[in-house]
């Protein structure tokens, strides 16, 4: 009996001396286990760079606390274990869940101030077993750091996809969502983004949205090229300053000069972004008593420059039976108006193939009046983000366009060999300029024929930057297609294109980052649902009293001998 004891006392002491080797070694060496097949818990490396920048404390505010639908839930939990990893990893990471709904005579003041605060809540349609019911939910959090907000959307708006498919893209771009917040708030602004203008750019209204976005991680501001007449040097030093050159839908042709002041920029290292249209043809024109309009070329005097880079980018318009929905009056003249949805074939809904990060798991991009776009080659490194699909050909101008088109019917016979046109190129490489052994616009001591490795990203249409006015004149998100309500991704895809130019493609990485989120189906388990709640619940309840009476009989018939 003594020897019993004595070696159970050696093994509850082995058993205290191995705890205690464990728990030191613990506290001196930190690692977390991620079990999941797709590591949906494991940090990016870039995610643990930004988390080792937050050196005070963080507070991140979730409103997404209460009552709320399934989906959310799922949502709520996927997010409170993200942020758990965030803390994790510096405790100076706080967060919180909030029910801004919860107090009935403070909601609406709550909803206000958060309506203010640009957090726009989402009405959803719970459906229990036939059983429908509204729920009002506010998908957003906010994170502050010394006094400085900035807000998370926690769902991604995914154009044609049910509620739970959008919160299932929305875990995939969770952890995107927060680091980039994290990012935002902790970083200081280091680069430049001048805005060409001076040949008709877009006007900054129709932009609004796009560039309140990027001023969140970036200094911008507006560049003209108006002095390159009377002082092309200086404007040309003044240009290197920045680090990204956006040029938005020109309407006017570009001088000599002016083309010498972007292209020495781009060979000494300057990236650009291009946005054009080769083609003179607005939407707006097309809402007349004829319903139609001609399209022209436009000349903007870039042909040769992007030829010398390695593309060409055609005066044709991109027709594509894969286009985006149009609403047009229709019906009897005198009688009540009714609209009715049609597919407008002139602006291409594109859905990247591409697995490129800058369009990795991106949804549908609405282009309008597009231009496709010729790839040459010279040494450049080519990659195309997005093309037309399979059934899309080109339609050259000058021509007449015509709403009647809507009416049109087609065959896959008419799209044999002329799909998939390319419209958004991304180009890398040692750039050779394009006034390489030619006349100089204007005499430069420091013109280089060959620049160093650079990048640039045109893109054949100048909407797709383009955000919609409401009927108080006021921008609405870029994206939006008011006439249609779809949301599309043009800003996240441009945002991407911002991004990969300026360096920062860790944070692409985990936007493009692969998640496997299986999808439950409501239908089957509808139909199966009694079936259902005797698998999940009876069946672990019967099992439990079963082990628990086998066990009860083998201590009776160990013990009663």
């Amino acid at each position: 009996m003594k020897a019993t004891k004595k070696r159970n006392l050696k093994s509850v002491l082995v058993t205290v001396v191995i705890l205690l080797i464990l728990n030191i070694t613990g506290n001196s060496f930190f690692h977390r286990f991620d079990l999941t097949k797709d590591h949906r818990y494991t940090l990016s490396q870039t995610s643990l760079d930004i988390i080792k920048q937050v050196e005070e404390p963080l507070s991140v505010k979730i409103y997404m606390e209460g009552d709320l639908p399934a989906e959310f839930k799922r949502l709520q939990q996927e997010t409170r274990e993200l942020l758990e990893e965030f803390q994790a990893y510096n405790s100076n990471i706080n967060f919180e869940f909030v029910n801004p709904l919860e107090n009935e005579e403070a909601s609406m003041d709550n909803i206000k101030a958060l309506y203010m605060k640009g957090l726009t809540p989402v009405n959803i349609t719970v459906d229990d077993k036939g059983k429908q019911s509204q729920a009002m939910v506010f998908p957003w959090a906010i994170a502050v750091y010394h006094n400085k907000e900035v807000n998370i959307p926690l769902l991604k708006n995914i154009m044609g996809a049910s509620t739970t498919e959008k919160v299932i893209g929305s875990v995939q771009h969770l952890e995107y969502s927060i680091a980039d917040a994290l990012n935002k708030v902790t970083k200081e602004k280091q680069k430049k983004i001048a805005v060409i203008k001076g040949n008709g750019e877009i006007q900054d209204v129709f932009i609004a949205k796009f560039l309140l976005q990027i001023r969140e991680s970036y200094h911008i501001g507006p560049f003209t090229l108006d002095s390159v007449a009377k002082s092309p040097v200086p404007t040309l030093e003044s240009l290197k300053k920045y680090d990204l050159a956006i040029i938005a839908k020109p309407t006017e042709t570009f001088t000599d000069a002016e083309k010498q002041v972007l292209d020495q920029y781009i060979i000494h290292g300057g990236k650009t972004i291009w946005l054009l249209d080769q083609v003179a043809i607005e939407m707006d024109s097309l809402y007349n008593d004829a319903g139609a309009a001609f399209a022209f070329p436009r000349d903007l005097n870039l042909n040769d420059m992007f030829f010398k880079y390695g593309i060409r980018i055609n005066p044709d318009i991109v027709k594509d039976e894969q286009g985006s929905p149009l609403k047009l009056a229709t019906g009897e003249q005198g009688s009540a108006a009714q609209y009715q949805t049609f597919n407008w074939k002139y602006a291409p809904l594109v859905y990247p193939e591409s697995q490129h990060p800058i369009v990795k798991n991106l949804g549908g991009i609405k282009f309008d009046f597009a231009n496709p776009i010729d790839t040459l080659k010279n040494g450049i490194k080519k990659t195309v983000l997005l093309q037309s699909s399979q059934y899309s050909k080109k339609t050259g101008t000058p021509a007449e366009i015509n709403l009647n088109i809507v009416a049109e019917e087609t065959s896959p016979n008419h799209y044999i060999n002329t799909g998939n046109l390319p419209m958004a190129v991304l180009l890398e490489g040692n750039f050779h300029s394009a006034f390489e052994n030619r006349v100089l616009a204007f005499d430069q001591s420091n013109f280089e024929p060959t620049g160093k490795t650079g990048k640039m990203i045109v893109i054949s249409d100048g909407d797709i930057i383009k955000n919609q006015l409401d009927k108080n004149y006021e921008p609405v998100e870029l994206g939006f297609d008011q006439r249609s309500g779809n949301v599309y991704d043009n800003k996240d895809f441009l945002l991407n294109c911002v991004n990969y130019l300026l360096d920062d493609t860790g944070l692409i990485n985990i936007r493009s980052k692969d998640l496997d989120l299986p999808l439950l189906d409501k239908e089957k388990v509808y139909q199966n649902y009694t079936r259902t709640q005797v698998l999940t619940i009876g069946l672990p309840i019967l099992i439990l009293g079963v082990f628990g009476v086998a066990f009860s009989f083998m201590r009776k018939y160990k013990y009663s001998k």
